[in-house]
């Protein structure tokens, strides 16, 4: 009886042994979850290196240099960027090259709480954006990230009459709010623009109106996504970023969109809140 209960506790634990080694083989070796999108670690400028206005906000373009500036998810500034005539000009074929490198432009530095302002014009039925917020995302568009106050010619183009309620016109929040009253003025003329982001509340002025007015990371927030091409089911990770818009520290670059229109931008600037 004795050799039976000794053979019988032996086999329970050689079995117990090999289970328990399996056990610890298939957790060990189980392929780990990827995350859903990599940020990329670009350089960034130091705004003490800018200078100041009178009323006080940085200098981030002063029609005579890019300095601080490069393109999205790169290390240099795209050749259909350029200064032109003291603005900074998107050209879709400069000196009729059309293969000349584009993409979106960014100001190398993470902003939280701001007052953006700058003016700008736009080409006959031509599109732009502006950006803000943004985080440089390896193999994405600005936009997956970021919201935008949309630039256009809205007489001309397009989109300003797709989307709901004209969300689509210049200054709105694209796809998501509409500028009211809207107030544009026609290509080829400058209009005014300031974004004034602080504490989650995003405010849109277009000419010297207050056009939009919206809260991130609120319900609302996520109510207005889930309206737009932007939806947890239409596009998953535009909705994860945007619905999370600037990450844990709340904070992202200020870009330009290459849209394939001609742009002129100048008297851009920031006053950190």
């Amino acid at each position: 009886m004795t050799m039976k209960r000794n053979f019988g506790y032996v086999l329970i634990s050689i079995l117990g042994l090999t289970l328990g080694s399996c056990a610890t083989k298939s957790t060990t070796t189980a392929p780990q979850a990827q995350p859903a999108y990599e940020l990329n670690n670009l350089p960034k400028v130091e705004l003490k290196d800018f200078k100041k206005n009178s009323s006080g906000a940085y200098v981030l373009f002063d029609g005579s240099s890019l300095n601080g500036w490069r393109g999205y998810n790169k290390d240099h500034v795209p050749t259909k960027w350029a200064i032109d005539n003291g603005t900074l000009k998107f050209s879709k074929a400069p000196g009729g090259n059309a293969k000349a490198e584009g993409g979106d432009i960014i100001f190398a530095h993470d902003f939280k709480n701001f007052e953006l302002e700058f003016e700008w014009k736009i080409s006959h039925a031509g599109n732009s954006g502006v950006f803000f917020l943004a985080k440089e995302v390896k193999n994405q568009p600005i936009y997956i990230s970021s919201p935008e106050y949309q630039l256009l010619d809205n007489q001309n183009h397009p989109d300003a009459k797709q989307g709901v309620d004209g969300n689509r016109k210049s200054a709105s929040l694209y796809d998501m709010i509409p500028a009211k009253p809207q107030n544009a003025f026609p290509a080829g003329e400058w209009n005014r623009a300031k974004i004034v982001v602080n504490k989650g509340k995003v405010t849109h002025y277009q000419n010297d109106e207050k056009v939009v007015e919206y809260d991130l990371w609120s319900t609302s927030w996520t109510e207005l996504l889930q309206t737009s091409k932007f939806s947890k089911e239409k596009w998953p990770l535009a909705f994860e970023l945007l619905n999370n818009v600037g990450g844990k520290s709340k904070s992202g670059v200020i870009g330009f969109q290459d849209h394939g229109d001609d742009i002129w931008l100048r008297n851009v600037t920031v006053k950190v809140l």
